[in-house]
């Protein structure tokens, strides 16, 4: 099999490595595949922690029709080195995320320029 990853690409063609997904590649089919790499505690691989999401936005990586493959790694901690924590990898699983069920989440959101901005401050002070 002849299979090339690379960072994905914007519309724009920006390769692009931070948000979802990580890893874009063809198949020997022609196929367009986008992978999602990932690590879980078996510990909590049970809980209603998030572990997946997805945000859209004006340079959204998602830009074809295309395979959705995560491939995640059991991580867990096995000694310590200094300060420093020791991992290893117990397993691995590759998943289909074509069935994978999402909550939407809506969200009102600012960054620091929006929310320190001169216009909004009532009053401050040093302390």
């Amino acid at each position: 099999m002849n299979i090339k990853p690379t960072p994905p690409s914007t519309k724009d063609g920006k390769k692009k490595s931070t948000r979802y997904l990580d890893i874009e590649f063809t198949d020997e089919f022609d196929q367009i595949n986008y992978l999602e790499c990932k690590t879980f505690n078996i510990k909590n691989v049970d809980t209603t922690q998030r572990s997946f999401y997805l945000s859209p936005s004006e340079d959204f990586k998602v830009t074809a029709n295309a395979h959705h493959f995560a491939i995640c790694y059991e991580i867990n901690v096995v000694g310590r080195k200094g300060k420093n924590n020791i991992y290893k990898c117990n397993s691995w699983k590759i998943l289909n995320l074509e069935a994978l069920q999402l909550d939407v989440k809506y969200e009102f959101n600012s960054d620091n320029a929006g929310m320190y901005n001169e216009k909004l401050i009532l009053a401050e002070g040093k302390i």
